[in-house]
C-alpha cells in the first residue's frame, strides 16, 4: 500500500515563480547575469590562487577550495530556477527534487565545516604565530579540506534515503523556489513530528558551528586590538575581515532561514530569505575575497594578463 501511494506523485509543482506573462521574463535576466558572475568569479579566484606562487599558504588554499565549492552549490539550485522562470511547466520530478536537495545541502554543509576551518586556521595565524608553519602543515591542510567534503557530503546521505522512503500521496505543490526539507517533509503522507525532529537536528548544526566560528573569531579580535601599533593591527584585521563578513552573510541567512522552528514566513519573505542564502550571498563572495584583498586583486591581474587563462578556458 505505501509503494502504490509513493507513486501516486512521481513530481512536485514550485508555486514560488511568478509566471513568464507576470514578469518572469524580468527575473531571469537578472538571475542569469548574477549566476555567470559568480560562476566566472569563483573560477578566476580558484585559478589565481592555484597558479600564483605567492599565494601558496593554508589561507588562500582554503579560499580556493571554497570558491570551487561556491561555484557548485549555486549551480544545485540557479539553472533550475532559470528554466523555471522561462517555462509555464514549473515542476521537477521526484528524483530530481532529492538530488537537488543532497547537494545543495551538502554542498552548503561542506562550506560551513570549510569556514570553520578558516576560522581555526585565523585564530592559530594570530593567535599563536610562533606555532602556525608548524600546525598548518600542507598535510593537516589536505585533511582539513578532505574532512570538510567527506563530513558536508556524508551528513544528510542518511537524511535523503530516509526522505526518498516516504509516501506522498497528497498534494505536490512545493511552497518554495526549490527543493528543501520542510517544504517537502509537509507534503509526506507521515507523521509531521517528524519536521520538528529535522529541524532540532540541522538547528544543533548550524549552531554548533557559528558558535566555534564566532568564538574563534571574537577571540581573534581581542588579540588584534592588543597589538601596540596602529599598522600591526590594520594588518592582522586585514586577513580576516573577509573571512568575517563571509561567515556574517552566510550564516546570518541560514539562520534566519533554519533556525525559526514553528515561526512561519509569509511567502515573499520565505522566498527572499531563501534568495539570500542561496544567490546573493554567493554573488558577494568573489568581491568580498576580491576587493578585500590586495594580494588577491594582484594575482587576479596577473592571471587576466596571463595566456594561461586563455589555455584554461579553451580546454
Amino acid at each position: 500500500m505505501e509503494s502504490e501511494n509513493l507513486s501516486a506523485v512521481t513530481g512536485f509543482i514550485f508555486i514560488g515563480f511568478p509566471r513568464p506573462r507576470e514578469g518572469g521574463l524580468l527575473y531571469f535576466f537578472p538571475l542569469l547575469f548574477i549566476y555567470t558572475f559568480i560562476v566566472i568569479g569563483n573560477l578566476m579566484i580558484f585559478f589565481a590562487v592555484r597558479l600564483d606562487t605567492r599565494l601558496h599558504n593554508p589561507m588562500y588554499n582554503f579560499i580556493s577550495i571554497f570558491s570551487f565549492l561556491e561555484m557548485w552549490y549555486t549551480t544545485a539550485t540557479i539553472p533550475k530556477m532559470l528554466s523555471n522562470l522561462i517555462s509555464s511547466q514549473k515542476t521537477i520530478s521526484f528524483t530530481g527534487c532529492l538530488l537537488q536537495m543532497y547537494f545543495f545541502h551538502s554542498l552548503g554543509n561542506t562550506e560551513g565545516a570549510l569556514l570553520t576551518v578558516m576560522a581555526i586556521d585565523r585564530y592559530i595565524a594570530i593567535c599563536n604565530p610562533l606555532h602556525y608553519p608548524i600546525t598548518m602543515t600542507p598535510q593537516l591542510c589536505t585533511q582539513l579540506s578532505a574532512g570538510s567534503c567527506i563530513y558536508g557530503f556524508l551528513i544528510f546521505l542518511p537524511e535523503i534515503v530516509w526522505i526518498s522512503t516516504l509516501p506522498f500521496c497528497g498534494p505536490n505543490q512545493i511552497h518554495q523556489i526549490f527543493c528543501d526539507f520542510t517544504p517537502l517533509l509537509n507534503l509526506a503522507c507521515t507523521d509531521t513530528s517528524v519536521i520538528l525532529v529535522q529541524d532540532v537536528v540541522h538547528a544543533l548544526g548550524i549552531l554548533i558551528t557559528g558558535l566555534i566560528i564566532s568564538l574563534s573569531y571574537i577571540r581573534i579580535i581581542v588579540v588584534i586590538l592588543g597589538i601596540p601599533s596602529a599598522e600591526g593591527r590594520k594588518k592582522a584585521f586585514s586577513t580576516c575581515a573577509a573571512h568575517i563578513a563571509v561567515f556574517l552573510l552566510f550564516f546570518g541567512s541560514v539562520a534566519l532561514m533554519y533556525l525559526r522552528f514553528s515561526a512561519t514566513y509569509t511567502p515573499f519573505w520565505d522566498n527572499t530569505i531563501a534568495l539570500t542564502f542561496s544567490v546573493l550571498a554567493p554573488f558577494f563572495n568573489p568581491i568580498i575575497y576580491s576587493l578585500r584583498n590586495k594580494d588577491m586583486k594582484d594575482a587576479i591581474k596577473k592571471l587576466l594578463c596571463s595566456p594561461k587563462v586563455f589555455n584554461i578556458f579553451s580546454m
